[in-house]
């Protein structure tokens, strides 16, 4: 075993100047980046980085993926070197942490595909992925009925029942506002993608914004709509009370590229 394994971060179509832009970038853990080609005359190439095998292989890989210190390191250079290989090509994003044993092993594995990328990568030419979240903000204040009455006028236990009454009023405007928004969004989807990815709604550690995230989708969007898509997808909650909507990228195509499963011959779990 080799104290290296190749890290992959996308496939990619080749173009002119991509070789020299891809060598100008740093990867995970700093490594540089480069193209391995897949076979001859194919057209496609595997942007690829050596890491240490010591934080990458199956055992480590596992320990590390509960870092989240690690996890967002990793997640920034790989998606780094995605958008910037997307800004050239049309790119192919591979899962984070996907890697093998030598270049070989990932162009042997790869290439036995390469007539699947191919056609994903037609699909993705000229497409972007823009990602849409749904947060329900309730403020939890008390209504305007809540005046009508003098606290003093009521017991603990009225005032304590009507104040729950009147929580739970603002969370059912607010779910549905969700709702109608969510429904303004899928309407966008509509008219502009091609395409919609529907991922889990964020809980946890995972959800650093406020608020509480109901919906979390994606949408692959040509790029001729992609503003368009942006601006009604971004309105979707004008007039709407107790909710946001939350409009990144656009993104390389993550949540649309995922190739299928490979064979046992990555160097740890995280098959691409």
């Amino acid at each position: 075993m080799t104290d290296r394994v190749t890290y992959v971060y996308a496939v990619a179509r080749e173009a002119g100047g991509l070789a020299d832009a891809v060598a100008a970038l740093t990867g995970v853990g700093g490594a540089p980046v480069r193209l391995l080609a897949l076979a001859q005359g194919s057209g496609l190439v595997l942007v690829v980085s050596p890491v240490p095998s010591r934080d990458f292989l199956e055992d480590a890989l596992k320990r590390h993926l509960e870092d989240l210190e690690w996890l967002e390191s990793v997640a920034r250079a790989h998606h780094g070197v995605i958008e910037a290989v997307s800004a050239r090509t049309t790119a192919l994003p591979l899962r984070l942490a996907t890697v093998y044993l030598d270049d070989d092993r990932a162009r042997g594995v790869l290439d036995a595909q390469r007539e699947t990328f191919a056609e994903q990568l037609s699909r993705l030419a000229s497409h972007v992925e823009w990602g849409v979240k749904i947060y329900v903000e309730p403020s939890g204040a008390p209504g305007p009925a809540e005046a009508e009455s003098p606290a003093e006028d009521l017991s603990p236990g009225r005032a304590y029942l009507r104040t729950r009454r009147a929580q739970r009023s603002v969370r059912d405007t607010a779910y549905r506002s969700a709702q109608t928004a969510a429904e303004r969004v899928e309407a966008a989807g509509r008219r502009h993608a091609v395409d919609r990815a529907r991922h889990r709604v964020q809980q946890g550690e995972l959800a650093t914004a406020p608020g509480e995230n109901v919906a979390n989708d994606a949408y692959l969007v040509p790029r001729e709509h992609a503003e368009e898509f942006r601006d009604e997808a971004s309105r979707a909650a004008e007039g709407l009370e107790g909710v946001r909507v939350e409009v990144t990228g656009p993104w390389a195509p993550y949540s649309f590229a995922t190739p299928r499963e490979t064979s046992a011959d990555t160097a740890q779990g995280a098959s691409p």
